[in-house]
């Protein structure tokens, strides 16, 4: 019953066999072998715009590669209190980007509203105050709750921030769960709502160590890779990586492991939904859920062999959480078992 994260999952098969077929054979190092420069080709189909991407192994990787790429001279990048980013990145854009700001802004299921940018927008006329000036927005697709920007929310977040030159970014660990969950085009998610460039992760997802940032303009392309570099993933060997992402985009793997996530996660919350011994303030968008137990009910599973970890409530609306219980979260995978969803559900009732 691992329920602890989809980081703990293994890789799917798809991958495994990609990486299998790579024998000993020799190929040009540093980009130049064919897988990888399948790898622009294929994205750009797929979000129907030609594309530029540079390979990764981490998604915090390609955060503050993302960040990079917008960062100014007493820059500040606009992001929720609770991102990635911006709480467990161990302050690594910052690092890669000395001098560089990130200004934690509020809302509810860690989402940014249009409303909550508009006042931060106020405080910073022409993009500019006393603390620095305004370079990138940042969102996150799903959000630390598991919760979805749809595409006109993202527009409506987008749109003023592009006004006022600001580049906009979308750390998209989870974006393939929150494409499945809203059953759309990539593309309406993206540079048809106003984003400039996306980390897409496949790590968390089914592969074994490939996330990638994916930009919808050439600008300023090849000066970020020069960063790239300097932050140690420019791989001479990146056909391991390509390999792993085309198996994963080929057939839509990775919409389909993402799918299957999402829904081991809501047969999750439907039945503690329906219980009295658990709580849920939120319905899972993605594949993680969120709910309050009992200490009792906690030591039962994890002493059966449950893995999930405790989550702070504080982006829950005050309505909705419960004072005499404990928040917890529950990440399903692709790798998700219905046999363990199910001993899970029987072992609180």
């Amino acid at each position: 019953m691992m329920f602890a994260s989809d980081n703990w999952a293994g890789a799917c098969p798809q991958v495994q066999q990609a990486l299998a077929r790579l024998g000993p054979e020799a190929a040009p190092a540093y980009g130049g072998d064919d897988l990888t420069a399948a790898v622009d080709e294929k994205l750009s189909d797929i979000f129907e715009t030609p594309v530029k991407s540079l390979m990764v192994a981490t998604s915090s990787a390609a955060n503050a590669l993302g960040l990079a790429h917008f960062a100014k001279p007493a820059g500040i990048t606009l992001a929720h209190n609770n991102a990635h980013v911006n709480v467990d990145e161990y302050n690594g854009p910052q690092r890669v980007s000395p001098g560089l700001k990130i200004l934690g802004m509020k809302g509810h299921a860690s989402k940014l509203t249009a409303q909550e940018l508009a006042g931060v927008l106020a405080a910073f006329p022409g993009g500019v105050s006393r603390q620095g000036r305004l370079s990138c927005l940042t969102l996150t697709q799903a959000t630390e709750l598991g919760q979805v920007y749809t595409s006109q929310e993202i527009a409506q977040l987008s749109r003023p921030a592009k006004k006022i030159g600001m580049g906009v970014h979308m750390d998209g660990a989870r974006f393939a769960n929150a494409v499945a969950h809203l059953d759309c085009p990539p593309a309406d998610l993206t540079w048809k709502a106003g984003i400039d460039c996306l980390s897409l992760g496949f790590t968390k997802n089914g592969a074994w160590a490939a996330d990638l940032l994916i930009f919808f303009s050439d600008d300023g392309v090849e000066e970020t890779n020069y960063i790239r570099k300097q932050m140690g993933h420019y791989f001479s060997k990146p056909r391991f990586m390509a390999a792993q992402i085309l198996a994963m985009l080929q057939d839509g793997t990775w919409l389909k492991n993402a799918a299957h996530a999402n829904q081991q996660a809501a047969i999750l919350a439907t039945a503690f939904a329906a219980s009295d011994r658990v709580s849920v303030p939120l319905l899972p968008q993605s594949n993680e859920v969120f709910a309050y137990f009992s200490k009792a009910d906690i030591d039962t599973l994890q002493h059966a062999g449950a893995s999930f970890h405790p989550w702070p409530d504080e982006d829950i609306p005050e309505n909705l959480r419960d004072p005499d219980r404990h928040l917890m979260r529950l990440v399903c995978s692709f790798a998700t078992q219905p046999a363990e969803v199910e001993t899970f559900l029987n072992l609180i009732g």
